[in-house]
């Protein structure tokens, strides 16, 4: 299980993450049909080119924000993460286009033990996602309950931050 557990995260560590995705059209007409949205600026071609400022059309954001956030999962959350807690701050800088490649970076920026939950506690990460060109295309804030060590004892978790 490549996923990190609670104990293990390291405020201000940053995950470079291996995975590279490179955006294509059916990408985004595949994912705004499957979300229902119609926007013109994801799907018609002429429009974004004859009457947009872009010359085309814009992957949509829901889509790179997904992206991001699941390319950083195999470092830092897979079978360790018990719940999403909420996505904050999330901001689209500059456009995602079609064949634009997206690297993704994660900070873990917060650690707390749950109050709740012996077993977990909160982590929040920072996600930056850049294009090929290293232009900032997408960041958020994510906040994830995370499982600790089951071995781990539990007197040794980490203080709140």
């Amino acid at each position: 299980m490549p996923g990190l557990y609670y104990d293990e995260m390291e405020l201000g560590s940053t995950f470079h993450h291996d995975i590279r995705r490179t955006v294509t059209e059916a990408d985004n007409v595949f994912f705004s049909a499957l979300t229902h949205n119609p926007a013109r600026l994801h799907l018609d071609e002429d429009y974004c080119r004859t009457q947009t400022e872009f010359g085309a059309r814009l992957v949509n954001s829901a889509f790179t924000l997904g992206l991001m956030v699941g390319i950083s999962v195999g470092d830092t959350t897979l079978g360790t993460a018990i719940a999403n807690l909420g996505w904050d701050e999330v901001r689209f800088p500059k456009p995602v286009f079609h064949g634009d490649t997206l690297r993704v970076e994660t900070e873990i920026i917060g650690l707390r033990e749950s109050r709740s939950r012996p077993d977990a506690g909160i982590v929040t990460f920072l996600h930056r996602a850049y294009n090929q060109h290293g232009d900032l295309v997408a960041s958020c804030k994510r906040s994830g309950l995370q499982l600790k060590r089951p071995d781990a004892d539990k007197g040794n978790g980490r203080a709140a931050s």
